[in-house]
């Protein structure tokens, strides 16, 4: 074999790795995190899991893929380690596919139409139609398809190049023998383990095996141990990716390890023991393309076939190896951010807890002013620290998703839950400063007057409603529910307006003091800015779901004074019901 040759075969893997990674984003990505959520939804029982593990795998064409998410699923609390034992066992299934569209480079036939199956004649075509998708008709999911076509024909033109720069190993010795030494079972096993390892992904590493089969030199007794250890190898990334993760993650990434490892002695021993005892007639037979892509995809059924009873014992000694409880759960698992969609939702989850934290704080402030309790006040204290950790891990969360190619929708979507994590964050500090103002009248002994009570009663039932509808809103994400947070927000303002006029008069007559006047006034400030940012989160909301995106999304405060102008029938009739409501 000359350098020409060895560096013609180097190429040509790099091209089938490329191919494959390129297909296998493009699919995840057309997905849009819908499979991620299949995964997640459908494995209440074993053999839903396995079903949907093998739908799921068979689509994205990465078992590795799939058992990193069930990790990442697990870590962040989403699902149980049990749910996880159907969904890994069908992802080996799901993996084999790739091999068997390879497997089509073994059709012999005279017809024009299914020779243009072959993968030689296919990969040009597939390449071809995927550029013209990808650079040409780039919009939405049609350029994600382009990166299917692309890769896909990539895959097989690697492939195929693959099988002409190993045509001149047939004829060598030394590559013969080298092969030759793999019909041992542990080397084999190793081998294959290594070079999976290596290449990330058992689909790839079949691939070039099957390339190998070209040469002639590939037997089943070769094959069989090398496939062994491809399914063991896979377990390399998901076992990496659960470093840093929770017990239960680390589990899970153990049980892909447990489940192959045990398939691939069973059948080592069944296969090795048998054939020295009934000397099989097809141990030393030559393997094609088909025959390897039959074998792999016969083993994993078979060891799903045989291991699915006991699926309850493989979880019981995966906890035996790695005993204990879990600490907290980490929401915001870094695992998501290969899936984009995944960790919008993950981020999402992530700012409504910070939405509820505020909502809390303002109630327990709120009630500070009447009833002040030094163990509210420390809960309240604990509660913003949280809002503050939560605030910063979401902050660096989302700009290491902005790294990632996102769809237009999907950088929409970061910049509004950056803008709507802002603004829960400041609402949390206003009740603190709320809760200040409790704590100073306490320690000073001061109380406000019958009337200033009241008062700030209906002020703070205002502002407390418009969290409430605040928070409605970001849950549903439906046009009806954020229609009322600014209605509600404007009589808000019209309160403290009022309030402000009230204290003044009060001022004058001498029945307020200063003292009392200042914290007084600093409350209607505080109250009245909560208002104000929960206004700016739903805002938000009707930029996603308003059919007037044109005035919301490019002159958002036009919209708004538009709004408080009578230009809006819903906003007036909202405006005056919750006037007569919150009525002085």
């Amino acid at each position: 074999m000359t350098i020409t040759d060895l560096t013609a075969m180097l190429g040509a893997i790099a091209v089938l790795m490329f191919g494959m990674t390129t297909m296998t984003d493009g699919l995840e990505k057309l997905s849009s995190g819908r499979l991620e959520r299949l995964l997640e939804r459908l494995t209440d029982n074993v053999i839903k899991g396995v079903l949907v593990g093998a739908a799921v795998t068979g689509l994205i064409q990465s078992s590795t893929a799939t058992t990193v998410m069930c990790v990442a699923f697990v870590n962040a609390g989403v699902m149980k380690l049990e749910q996880t034992v159907g969904i890994i066992m069908g992802a080996n299934i799901g993996t084999t596919v790739t091999a068997q569209l390879l497997s089509l480079g073994d059709l012999s036939t005279d017809n024009p139409f299914m020779m243009m199956l072959k993968p030689s004649a296919l990969g040009g075509l597939l390449a071809a139609a995927g550029i013209i998708f990808y650079l040409f008709i780039n919009r939405g999911g049609k350029r994600y398809f382009g990166q299917i076509l692309l890769g896909m024909g990539l895959l097989f033109i690697g492939m195929s190049s693959m099988e002409t720069a190993m045509t001149p190993l047939q004829g060598s010795p030394a590559f013969q023998r080298m092969f030759a030494s793999f019909s041992n079972p542990f080397l084999g096993v190793v081998v294959g383990a290594l070079v999976t390892a290596l290449l990330h992904s058992s689909a790839a590493s079949v691939g070039i095996l099957q390339a190998l089969s070209a040469t002639g030199i590939i037997s089943f007794n070769i094959a069989f141990p090398l496939i062994m250890g491809q399914n063991i190898g896979t377990c390399l990334t998901s076992l990496v990716s659960s470093v840093g993760a929770s017990r239960n993650a680390k589990r899970t990434a153990a049980l892909h390890l447990t489940f192959n490892i045990t398939g691939t002695v069973v059948f080592l021993i069944l296969l090795y023991g048998g054939n020295a005892l009934f000397h099989f007639s097809f141990w030393e037979t030559t393997m094609t393309r088909g025959a390897i892509a039959n074998m792999h995809l016969a083993f994993n059924i078979a060891c799903t076939l045989l291991l699915l009873p006991f699926h309850k014992q493989l979880v019981k000694l995966v906890m035996r190896v790695a005993p204990g409880k879990d600490a907290d759960i980490t929401v915001l698992d870094e695992r998501f951010l290969a899936t984009p969609a995944l960790a919008l939702e993950q981020a999402a989850a992530t700012v409504m807890q910070m939405g509820e934290l505020a909502q809390e704080n303002l109630a327990s402030a709120v009630d500070l002013l009447e009833h002040f309790s030094a163990k509210k006040l420390e809960r309240l204290n604990e509660r913003e620290t949280t809002l503050d950790r939560l605030e910063g891990m979401l902050d660096s969360y989302l700009v290491k998703l902005t790294d990632r190619a996102l769809s237009q929708e999907e950088n929409a979507k970061v910049s509004a839950l950056l803008h709507t994590l802002s603004d829960y964050e400041r609402m949390g500090d206003y009740a603190v400063n709320v809760s200040e103002c409790a704590v100073f009248l306490h320690e000073h002994n001061l109380a406000f007057s019958d009337d200033a009570i009241e008062e700030l009663k209906i002020l703070s039932g205002a502002v407390q409603e418009t969290l409430e509808k605040t928070l409605k809103c970001c849950r549903t994400l439906q046009h009806a529910d954020a229609i009322q947070v600014e209605p509600l927000e404007e009589v808000v303002d019209v309160l403290a307006a009022q309030l402000k006029d009230l204290h003044v008069e009060r001022l004058k007559e001498g029945r307020c003091t200063v003292e009392l006047g200042t914290q007084f006034l600093e409350l209607l400030i505080n109250l009245e800015r909560i208002s104000d940012h929960c206004s700016n989160v739903a805002l938000n909301v009707l930029r996603e779901t308003s059919s007037e995106k044109d005035i919301v999304w490019t002159d958002s405060h036009t919209y708004i004074r538009q709004l408080h102008h009578g230009s809006n029938p819903e906003f007036d009739r909202l405006f005056r019901e919750y006037q007569a409501k919150y009525k002085i």
